[in-house]
């Protein structure tokens, strides 16, 4: 197949009609689907299994950005054939050999392969796919590769470089068939087969080395690895085995890479290497609804165990609105601050002297804006012990709160939205602020009502003695618990200001109680994220089913 040919089986990003019959043009949409859906997951509840979740999710992104949608979006582009292995395994010797010429750093030197090295046949260049191996490699033509195929030589899986084993793990994503290096003292280490079971929960095509072997134990060697490799499910697996040549520099000689060169070419050319790619295609595509479906279980977790944390909180709503509102009605408010005031004010202002005689108070205007005058340090006084009695009941939620969500009895997930100490110190503060002011100015708004039209002799005669500020400070008072300014109010009023001191009192309760609300409110938002919703895991079972459909 000439290389015209070749390029035109691939048009406008997607796979020609010889590559939909056999993969089909609708898997490249799913999995472009399913990785809009799945990189939009989050697992935000510290619950059981969340952080594994998480690590699977990064997988199956980094399986879907480096090898599957690049490579369904370019099926025509050669079979990448990735060595990898260990530090010391020899690799890039065994790279460099398979090529005839030393193109990729080797030696003794740790780490060698700082630099991933791509060659691929020069016939192949118009249809090398560009994506993030060729962004991650320095990138070669080379006429030692079988075209159709390109040879990927990648740093070390346990460089002691973190960046150089996050590249290792991209690459091994992207390519199509893994070629891993050990040695016959080391395939017993855990990372070879670590590696392997990767490759192979992903459905990757691997090929095995068996590297340095000594001939007196290569017989053994490679039974004891055939045993192990058919205890991890990899019967198929195709394994070299590489003696020990001794020390050396430079090039294995042909005749110890010869059996692994002869199974690259035997993957070359456009069709077989086509099958390695559809091959791996497939094996990623058939593990791909298991991954789903365990990360559509945990999101469905995160949606129970938030439901859960969700009764929690409003189960502690009714108990706390209760204790604020008879709190308020205990009158509390007017502790001892309001109590120190009145007394100041009626040994020096004489507030509670007012002569009544009949049922009207006796005064003169000038008197009465005196004692309203007097009475500006009461009014700040009972607004300062409400926004003290409403911020304290708000922090009592939110003590109460941490306990529930925080506790060793806490449910699932309760310290993701457990409030810390003090977290709405500011907004409680400014709540309360805000709150209090409403109830004073309904307390004034009440006082002019009360002196309407049909306003009775006494109340008029208790406004022109105490000003109409001043009377609406004592209904403050009074509705804060100051026994003192109830009775006054009796005495110069009577069963008038009965009536407006009860609705201020359960005015000030009701806000109370909204402030104990917006405690519970704000846990609430925390829970009421589209992450933890019912539904969230509904993109995800969707995605699944057309999956499960294409294979």
């Amino acid at each position: 197949m000439t290389s015209s040919t070749r390029a035109s089986r691939f048009r406008g990003g997607r796979p020609d009609a010889a590559a939909a019959e056999e993969l089909g043009l609708t898997v490249h949409d799913v999995a472009r689907d399913l990785r809009r859906d799945v990189s939009g997951v989050r697992l935000p509840l510290p619950i059981e299994g969340a952080d594994d979740a998480t690590a699977s999710r990064d997988r199956l992104l980094a399986q879907l950005d480096e090898h599957l949608l690049p490579r369904l979006a370019e099926l025509s582009s050669p079979a990448v054939v990735v060595v990898a292995g260990s530090t010391g395994a020899g690799k890039s010797t065994l790279y460099n050999s398979l090529l005839g010429e030393e193109v990729s750093a080797a030696g003794v030197l740790r780490p060698t392969t700082r630099e991933p090295v791509l060659a691929f046949n020069p016939a192949d260049e118009d249809v090398i796919a560009q994506g993030p191996i060729t962004r991650l490699s320095r990138v070669i033509h080379h006429g030692g590769v079988p075209r159709g195929t390109a040879l990927l030589d990648a740093p070390d899986l346990d460089s002691f470089v973190q960046e150089n084993r996050s590249i290792a793990q991209q690459l091994l994503e992207g390519a199509d068939l893994w070629l891993f290096v050990t040695t016959a003292s080391r395939y017993g280490d855990a990372l070879p087969w670590q590696a392997l079971a990767r490759a192979t929960e992903r459905g990757a095509s691997v090929a095995m080395v068996l590297n340095r072997v000594p001939q007196a134990d290569l017989t053994t060697v490679r039974g004891d690895l055939m045993s192990r490799l058919r205890s991890h499910g990899m019967t198929d697996t195709p394994l070299f085995v590489v003696p020990d040549v001794g020390p050396h520099e430079g090039l294995l000689d042909e005749s110890v890479v010869r059996q692994i060169k002869r199974w690259l070419n035997m993957l070359a050319g456009p069709d077989r290497s086509r099958a390695v790619v559809v091959r791996t295609l497939k094996g990623s595509l058939a593990a791909l609804p298991g991954w789903v479906t365990s990360l559509a279980d945990a999101v469905e977790a995160q949606a129970d165990a938030a439901r859960a944390l969700r009764r929690a909180v409003d189960a502690e709503l009714p108990a706390a609105e209760k204790l604020a509102r008879e709190a308020v009605a205990a009158g509390v408010v007017a502790g001892a601050s309001v109590e120190a005031r009145w007394r100041e004010l009626s040994g020096t202002a004489g507030i509670d002297r007012v002569k009544v005689r009949g049922d009207r108070a006796r005064s003169t205007r000038r008197a009465g804006r005196t004692r309203s005058e007097a009475l500006e340090v009461l009014r700040d006084d009972v607004e300062a012990a409400a926004r003290r009695t409403l911020t304290a009941a708000g922090a009592r939620v939110e003590e109460r709160l941490r306990a529930v969500l925080g506790g060793t009895a806490a449910p699932a997930g309760g310290s993701y939205v457990a409030p810390e100490v003090d977290a709405r110190a500011d907004a409680r503060a400014e709540a309360a602020e805000r709150t209090v002011a409403g109830w004073v100015s309904g307390a004034d708004g009440r006082v002019a009502g009360m002196l309407g039209a049909d306003a009775g002799a006494p109340v008029r005669a208790a406004a022109k003695a105490f000003g109409e500020r001043g009377l609406a400070t004592l209904l403050l008072a009074a509705a804060a618990g100051s026994d003192d300014a109830g009775r006054l109010l009796d005495r110069v009023v009577g069963d008038t200001a009965t009536e407006p001191a009860e609705v201020l009192r359960d005015d000030l309760a009701d806000r109370a109680a909204a402030v104990v609300a917006a405690e519970i409110d704000a846990v609430r938002e925390r829970l009421d994220s589209p992450d933890l919703a019912d539904d969230a895991a509904t993109a995800l079972r969707l995605r699944l089913a057309e999956l499960r459909r294409l294979t």
